[in-house]
């Protein structure tokens, strides 16, 4: 999904900041990790558990993460997978290999893959126009609507901005699937259709849509049947309603007020599963690392090979659609992350990382974010599952797992690295918002009375948000998000900045009034307050149209 961007969560989320793939040695055996057969390498020697084991510890205190949870497989064994630290602040259950964590946006890759799966049975093709399948379907501008194939729902290159229509599932809303699709038809396209990258979500809710049609199954029976039960991913779960009594699931945490570090607010992506909904373990994705490994290849309860969709497809998967540009790294430290390509495939980043080809993805979610990072070339494999909303955590401990295999001659701290990138991007967001505090006029007024800004305002994607007055204040809410409450706080003139209630959101926003010239107000308008907040908020694309 959410993916939020690593800086904050990833919702995928992703999303995929370049400077963020590298890593030193690494290590161990440990907690739950399957035995090799006597006599088989199964790691570089470069490899020490115990080394690695205090570095993941480093890696949890430098960038306050209460757990992570890793596992690495290389040639379809387990080297390790295991946890580290606790699942709650303030509690005391430990993270293991089969703590369960929203692993968000590496949803997509099994949103992908059933699609895949489906078009090897012959029931879909990936060149099929999306109104074959869903014959409402629409998108604003009809030749996009007419040309959007199925892979096109992949691939991130449709013409929407960044994050697009991702307020109608984030951060949570009542509206159903079918809902959130059938209002893309208002959400503004940015760029010509496949002109060029931008991550969405949206489209991946749509794709779900397409294999419960094909399929004649509910997604959340598909994945059960068709991945989970064969792989023998016990404990995935479909989204967070669908945790059981007794399932051990980590606590998101995120820092309230970009500072003090607690526990999040709970969410489920009912709406949008298959952009970001998925709960897993280490131990679980270890096996379906395992299995994109081996080409889609498993083996089965009674010991047969089966194949889960074909190579043909997997490459197809693994290809490159959609080429992002490869910028200059954030800090001089980060120059040896920095690939040589990087672009997305079906529900995967390919990119380079000292020579090797990187299959890989990042998910973000309230207060959980997370990577998975393949190497086919070493048959090699990584997930790191992590409690807080730093993607420099994951980064750190991902590169020092890679860089324990592909053994470079001269290794890079990684996480003094991540660290200064994230101390940077702190330092720029902090510049900006004091600069926007030096701008504001504090002697301004609004230009009309508080009860004039109070009414209900419709957007023809969103819906209805509503502005009352309370006593001498206005609270602004939206109408199909319950987390989107909060204070109208005077900033100057006719903008006031929206102040929600729940401080982990990391969200909050300008409102803007625009009155005719009959002093009537004739529309709002929204953008993120803090350059640190996450791109799902995407307040910009909202036109609020008085409801008279």
């Amino acid at each position: 999904m959410r993916p939020r961007p690593v800086s904050k969560l990833l919702r995928a989320a992703l999303l995929c900041s370049l400077a963020m793939l590298a890593a030193p040695p690494v290590a161990h055996a440990a907690e739950g990790a399957r035995p090799a057969p006597a006599g088989t390498p199964v790691a570089d020697a470069a490899f020490d558990p115990a080394a690695f084991d205090a570095y993941v510890e480093q890696v949890r205190a430098r960038f306050e993460v209460p757990g992570i949870a890793v596992a690495i497989v290389e040639d379809g064994k387990v080297v390790l997978e295991r946890g580290w630290g606790v699942r709650e602040l303030g509690k005391p259950g430990a993270v293991d290999a089969h703590t369960l964590f929203a692993i968000a946006s590496n949803t997509k890759a099994f949103t992908a893959a059933s699609l895949s799966m489906l078009a090897d049975e012959g029931k879909l093709s990936l060149e099929d126009r999306v109104v074959d399948h869903l014959p409402w379907f629409r998108m604003a501008d009809p030749y996009v609507t007419r040309e959007m194939r199925v892979r096109d729902l992949l691939t991130h290159r449709s013409g929407l901005g960044l994050g697009a229509g991702d307020l109608l599932f984030w951060p949570g809303s009542d509206y159903s699937t079918t809902e959130v699709v059938q209002r893309l038809k208002d959400v503004p396209l940015k760029t010509g259709f496949r002109e060029r990258y931008a991550y969405d979500n949206i489209l991946y809710a749509t794709a779900t849509l397409v294999i419960e049609q094909v399929s004649g199954q509910s997604y959340a029976d598909f994945l059960q049947q068709r991945f989970f039960d064969p792989l023998g991913m016990s404990g995935t779960r479909f989204n967070a309603d669908a945790l059981r009594p007794g399932d051990a699931a980590a606590t998101g945490h995120a820092k309230a007020d970009f500072s003090r570090l607690q526990p999040t607010f709970p969410l489920t992506w009912h709406n949008a599963a298959g952009a970001g909904g998925l709960y897993s373990s280490v131990h679980d994705m270890s096996r379906w690392m395992n299995a994109q490994l081996a080409g889609g290849r498993y083996t089965d309860a009674q010991g047969n090979t089966q194949q889960l969709f074909s190579p043909a497809r997997q490459k197809a998967m693994w290809s490159l659609h959609s080429p992002m540009p490869v910028g200059a790294p954030s800090v001089p430290a980060l120059a040896p992350a920095v690939p040589d390509f990087i672009g997305y495939g079906e529900g995967w980043i390919t990119s380079s990382y000292r020579g090797e080809k990187l299959v890989w993805h990042t998910g973000g979610w309230p207060g959980m974010v997370s990577r998975v990072t393949l190497v086919p070339g070493r048959n090699l494999g990584v997930v790191v599952l992590t409690n807080q909303e730093s993607g420099a955590a994951f980064n750190a401990v991902t590169l020092q797992v890679l860089d324990a295999w592909l053994r470079p001659a001269q290794r890079t701290g990684w996480i003094e690295a991540y660290a200064q990138t994230a101390d940077a991007s702190r330092a720029k967001a902090d510049a900006a918002w004091k600069a926007r505090v030096a701008a504001r006029d504090l002697r301004s007024k609004p230009s009309l009375p508080l009860a004039r800004y109070a009414g209900t305002y419709r957007d023809a994607w969103y819906g209805d948000v509503e502005v009352r007055q309370e006593g001498g204040a206005l609270r602004i809410a939206f109408g199909r998000s319950p987390l989107l409450r909060g204070t109208l706080q005077h900033w100057q003139h006719d903008t006031f900045l929206a102040k929600w209630d729940d401080r982990t959101l990391n969200g909050d926003a300008f409102v803007t009034f625009a009155l005719d010239a009959d002093g009537k107000i004739r529309e709002a308008r929204m953008e993120a307050a803090s350059d640190l907040t996450d791109f799902s908020f995407d307040f910009q694309d909202l036109r609020l149209l008085p409801v008279e």
